[in-house]
């Protein structure tokens, strides 16, 4: 019984890590899975940002180009930049062992990463990087304090220089970061790049659970059928049972 209890709690540590979230409030992403525009402009920040370091080994260029409405030859002309064949799953050729020197650990594969932090977290990362010349890179993030990637989408948004506040802390005055300010070097303004941030994170909601808006519409006609059953079943049973005494 005791061996089954510490299994049973082992298993719930990962649910309770991700439960108790980042120790900052995120902002929220609004992310509309039925903006296809949207969609589509995150795949493109996708494939012209991410896809060096981050795989999606998990989801294909075909069913993701199907699915957010971009024609297989435009996709596979614009969006396809190492000869992989439309069929194929979205990966990279970098070497695990080359991604762990550079960055200290691999680049974790994002197809499910919206299912496992969240796009409120997925946005607030996006919108957190701050200038910091301690690090490896010269940036830090509020979210994911002393992270280990480069700000890839530092030409968009440019550089910005972190907030600070005193906080106290077991005792002691520390200084914490709260937040950041855009410098305005980025080649988005402030809105261009908080559009893009939530096309990005629109788009790794999309392949998180590529068929979400087809179950959900499946889920809907099921529960209009079951309604629809038992009022049916309510007026049969009532005529079967009038003449029983």
């Amino acid at each position: 019984m005791m061996k089954k209890l510490v299994i049973g709690l082992f298993a719930l540590l990962p649910t309770l890590s991700m439960a108790a979230g980042p120790s900052v409030p995120l902002m929220e992403a609004n992310n509309d899975l039925t903006d296809k525009a949207s969609l589509q402009r995150g795949a493109k920040l996708f494939m012209n940002y991410c896809l060096g370091c981050h795989q999606m080994q998990y989801q294909r260029y075909e069913r993701t180009f199907r699915d957010i409405g971009i024609p297989t030859e435009i996709g596979q002309e614009t969006l396809i930049f190492d000869g992989s064949k439309v069929g194929s799953h979205i990966k990279n050729s970098m070497a695990k062992d080359d991604a762990a020197k550079w960055f200290g650990a691999a680049p974790p594969d994002l197809t499910l990463i919206s299912r496992v932090k969240s796009p409120d977290y997925i946005y607030t990362y996006l919108k957190s990087f701050y200038k910091d010349e301690s690090r490896p890179f010269g940036v830090n993030n509020v979210v994911f304090p002393l992270v280990g990637m480069p700000h890839v989408l530092q030409e968009l948004q440019g550089l910005p220089t972190p907030i600070t506040e005193e906080v106290e802390e077991h005792g002691h005055t520390v200084t914490k970061v709260v937040g950041t300010e855009t410098d305005g070097t980025g080649e988005m303004s402030v809105d261009e790049y908080d559009q893009a941030a939530r096309d990005l994170t629109n788009f790794l909601a999309y392949v998180g659970e590529p068929s979400r808006l087809e179950s959900e519409a499946i889920g809907i006609k099921v529960i209009g059928f079951l309604v629809i059953f038992f009022i049916l079943a309510f007026f049969l049973k009532k005529e079967y049972w009038r003449d029983v005494h």
